[in-house]
């Protein structure tokens, strides 16, 4: 493993500052898509990013604000690579990602639970069921999406897309505002 240097590490911080292009609240660093920055001689950086899925098309704008970022504070020579494994995953937002999520309206993706491909399961759209008193419950097996807006875990999908392809369209049962889900992936 090589160790990076405080130049590294100083342009890591500064290309990882660098806002989200679709989800301007998050930094690339709390996205999780900056993965290394390697300097060459005095002026020439390398960096990698790491798409959120193959064909994002922010990808663009992220490298060329990184390119301008990075060239303001005086590499004359700024190379982005798209590097596409290790493969991007939703476990890969930070903790301070997932929250700025929330506080923003979006509910973070859920945690996965084992390393993996992610599973699916085909059902209802729901993400509750009624106990036999008419109570809701989430579906067993499953950690609910709850509202970034009340926290109810009482939710349902109305649409598998909504603004960007990584989130989707829910609606809380509860006090009936929609919202989007950032897909686990």
């Amino acid at each position: 493993m090589v160790t990076a240097t405080a130049l590294e590490a100083e342009l890591l911080e500064l290309a990882g500052s660098v806002p989200d292009p679709e989800l301007p609240v998050l930094t690339l660093r709390e996205l999780g898509v900056l993965r290394a920055v390697r300097v060459h001689g005095a002026d020439t950086v390398e960096v990698d990013l790491t798409p959120t899925y193959t064909g994002c098309p922010a990808i663009e704008t992220m490298s060329a604000d990184i390119e301008r970022v990075l060239r303001a504070h005086g590499m004359r020579e700024v190379t982005v690579r798209t590097v596409l494994a290790p493969a991007w995953s939703t476990d890969d937002i930070t903790p301070e990602g997932r929250e700025k999520l929330r506080e923003f309206g979006i509910a973070p993706p859920r945690t996965r639970r084992a390393a993996g491909p992610v599973p699916l399961a085909l059902g209802p759209t729901r993400t509750e069921t009624s106990d036999a008193d008419g109570g809701r419950r989430p579906e067993a097996g499953t950690e609910p999406v709850r509202c970034p807006h009340c926290g109810s875990a009482g939710t349902e999908l109305l649409s598998r897309f909504s603004s960007t392809a990584c989130k989707a369209l829910r609606r809380c049962l509860d006090c009936r505002e929609p919202f989007d889900h950032f897909k686990e992936l």
